[in-house]
């Protein structure tokens, strides 16, 4: 039985994307095309590979062993691609990069442009939204993320920063309210908290040396912005959780104070993450390249 690599290549994107919607559109395809094609490989190997109900799509037995043949169709095709893009004399094509909107404002601004010069012929598309984008189903060629990542053997990833952790406050505000001296004294402060909040509480952990404090303390505001955080302290609204580097300026000209200076937060490493092929296409190639260049002639 011949079966044909591209039908088979096709059915690993239907599995990936979720749906014949997005496979069609990843591989610019009608999606009556791309149903067509599915139902002839059904006919060909005599067994259904998929069950399709009104929500999802759910892989047979015999589907899901194909599979495993239809992704190392995938993964060659892929590499063969990565493989002739490497070989072109400058990294090329359009190139789709997620990442935190904070960690872009705080330092991309800075050295994108430069990328865009050296490297004419690659567009880049940045999407900053706080979601965490799905890279297969959605075409991304790469993604920032910060802190522990979930285990998913279609990804690779690298580390690109380690971002470090303080509390600071405006002068005025602790002129108000005086500076605690301990983290026990945090309880009777306005706290202003980034991540996840259950009942007005936030879970907090500060280091000195090896000493480790950790305790839910009551927050007046919490968001998923450092970098609001951080204004909203200088703006004397409390004491905030930040990164050191977002405060970097607000702390030259004033409007910031450390808090519990010999305290912080355990250090958070930042991740560039990318289909785990066996050749990085160039155009990602050289951006995280970009990435890693610019994090080590910083400290975070």
């Amino acid at each position: 039985m011949d079966i044909d690599p591209a039908d088979l290549l096709l059915f690993a994107r239907i599995v990936e994307c979720g749906s014949f919607s997005q496979a069609a559109q990843r591989l610019d395809l009608p999606k009556s095309t791309v149903s067509r094609r599915l139902a002839l490989l059904e006919r060909q190997v005599g067994e259904r590979l998929l069950q399709r109900t009104t929500r999802r799509l759910v892989l047979t037995e015999f589907g899901a062993s194909l599979l495993e043949h239809a992704r190392k169709v995938a993964e060659e095709t892929a590499a063969a691609g990565a493989l002739a893009q490497h070989r072109q004399q400058a990294p090329s094509g359009h190139l789709k990069v997620s990442m935190p909107a904070d960690f872009a404002n705080e330092e991309m601004a800075s050295v994108l442009p430069e990328f865009l010069a050296r490297y004419p012929a690659i567009t880049l598309q940045l999407d900053l939204s706080p979601r965490r984008v799905d890279l297969l189903a959605e075409g991304f060629d790469l993604a920032v993320r910060m802190g522990a990542l979930p285990d998913d053997a279609t990804l690779a990833a690298r580390p690109v920063v380690h971002s470090t952790w303080s509390l600071y406050a405006a002068p005025a505000y602790t002129a108000a309210h005086g500076l605690p001296e301990h983290p026990d004294e945090l309880f009777r402060h306005d706290l202003l908290g980034l991540g996840a909040v259950q009942a007005g509480l936030v879970r907090w952990k500060l280091l000195r040396d090896k000493t480790e404090w950790e305790r839910e303390l009551p927050v007046r505001l919490s968001g998923n912005s450092p970098e609001l955080l951080a204004r909203m302290a200088a703006a004397g609204a409390g004491i905030a959780s930040c990164t050191d580097r977002s405060v970097a300026g607000l702390l030259r000209d004033g409007s910031l104070v450390k808090v519990l200076p010999e305290w912080a937060f355990p250090a958070v490493t930042g991740w560039a993450v990318f289909p785990g092929r066996r050749l990085m296409p160039a155009k990602t190639r050289v951006f995280l390249d970009m990435l890693e260049r610019h994090y080590n002639a910083t400290i975070a």
